[in-house]
């Protein structure tokens, strides 16, 4: 293994001459920080990368170098961080008495399914951990991680709690990711690990020594157009993105666009599907001016939005305050509806019930007309007033019966007949 990663000189060059032994950490141990993860000198100026989670509700941060003794600590201050790529820039308050061994940078866009990497952190509280695999996937999306980007590297190599933040290398030693989650159905790995590939990293790294970066926001929910409805929406092949809600006063609002639009390009470039449209409205500058060409009633039409700024910390509080429900045989999701919810989808102040937040394709709410954006107001007459009401009522509906449900959509209430698979 060695000589396949450029033998010792490689290992010393990231790690440092490593201890002899490191005892594991002892259960009754009161000075453990309360959160932990791994980083990587980008800079001789001392500043460290590492992921925004394990920071961002931190009141202060120690950096320990590896191959340092165990009570050495250096204190750090994030000098910059950013949600959507899960990355923060620390900068060291304190330095050690030498010079640090920088990370170097490669090219993440040059990375295809089955090259070796090679992850390092602390998993556990282990340090000094290498884990070797391959890249699994590009451009995966990270399931169940709102607010986060969809552009990530999958890979086999072991990624644990501790590894968070490390750096995800090729067999040249270069920085292609940085790891930050897996997927498991429990605490440890389960060959699953995703990396947000470097470049990304790498493009925002001016933003982060100014303290602050800026993400691209219009304000509208949208879904991909189906493959066998395109034609129906006088569309000539199935690409492109549904607008099924517009925020009211959003860029988008103050620009003309209507639910029901069909987005074909964004500044002159088509637009093939919901990620290609929310990755390109995020990496645009707050304050530009960008035509939008949409089809309405066939008809096609060209829309100049001035883009706004995503507030991430808001949409996240958001996304916390707002607990889903998913219901089984209806394929639908459901929230509360919230005061602020109730003005962005423009229903009667004082409406009460359950949000209609996802509705699966091809399931049988879409089919009886369920829309994202209803407000379900009853199921089977029984009044709801809450994500979790609703949830439970149609979950006392047996397979293949009906349900009727009373629904708000704006202004108007629609009587709906839907089936349960």
């Amino acid at each position: 293994m060695n000589e396949f990663f450029g033998g010792d000189e490689f290992f010393r060059r990231f790690f440092g001459q490593p201890p002899e032994r490191e005892a594991p950490p002892e259960d009754n141990d009161t000075t453990r920080p309360a959160a932990t993860g791994t980083g990587f000198v980008i800079d001789r100026a001392g500043l460290i990368l590492t992921n925004n989670h394990v920071v961002e509700n931190a009141t202060s941060i120690e950096i320990h170098f590896f191959g340092d003794d165990d009570d050495e600590r250096y204190e750090a201050r994030v000098l910059g961080r950013d949600r959507l790529t899960d990355s923060a820039l620390l900068e060291l308050v304190e330095r050690p008495d030498r010079e640090l061994p920088v990370a170097t940078f490669g090219d993440s866009g040059q990375m295809a399914p089955g090259d070796w990497v090679m992850a390092i952190g602390a998993p556990f509280g282990l340090s000094h951990t290498v884990t070797v695999g391959v890249i699994s996937a590009l451009a995966r999306p990270l399931p169940s991680a709102p607010g986060r980007s969809n552009e990530m590297l999958q890979t086999d190599a072991a990624i644990n709690p501790g590894n968070s933040g490390g750096p995800l290398l090729n067999i040249r030693g270069e920085v292609v990711g940085m790891n930050t989650a897996i997927m498991s159905d429990r605490r440890s790995n389960a060959g699953v690990g995703f990396a947000v590939p470097i470049n990304t990293v790498r493009d925002l790294l001016d933003e982060l020594r100014g303290g602050k970066v800026t993400r691209g926001v219009i304000g509208i929910q949208i879904r991909d157009v189906p493959r066998d409805e395109y034609a129906v929406l006088g569309l000539d092949e199935p690409r492109g993105v549904i607008v099924s809600l517009v925020n009211p006063d959003g860029p988008a609002d103050q620009g003309g666009m209507q639910p029901a639009d069909v987005v074909v390009a964004y500044g002159g470039e088509p637009v093939e599907d919901t990620r290609d449209l929310q990755s390109r409205v995020v990496a645009t500058r707050p304050g530009t001016t960008v035509p939008i060409d949409v089809v309405r009633n066939g008809e096609p039409l060209t829309l100049d939005v001035t883009i706004g700024e995503l507030d991430l910390e808001a949409e996240s509080r958001n996304v916390m305050a707002a607990a889903e429900e998913t219901s089984e045989g209806f394929g639908i999701t459901l929230q509360d509806l919230t005061p602020p919810m109730a003005r962005r989808l423009r229903v009667p102040a004082d409406t009460v019930g359950a949000v209609v937040v996802d509705v699966q394709r091809g399931s049988t709410s879409e089919a009886g007309g369920l829309q994202p954006g209803d407000v379900i107001l009853s199921v089977n007459r029984v009044d709801v007033e809450s994500a979790g009401e609703a949830s439970a009522e149609l979950g006392e509906i047996e397979s293949g019966r009906t349900a009727f449900l009373l629904v708000q959509r704006r202004d108007t209430r629609v009587f709906l007949q839907v089936e349960k698979e």
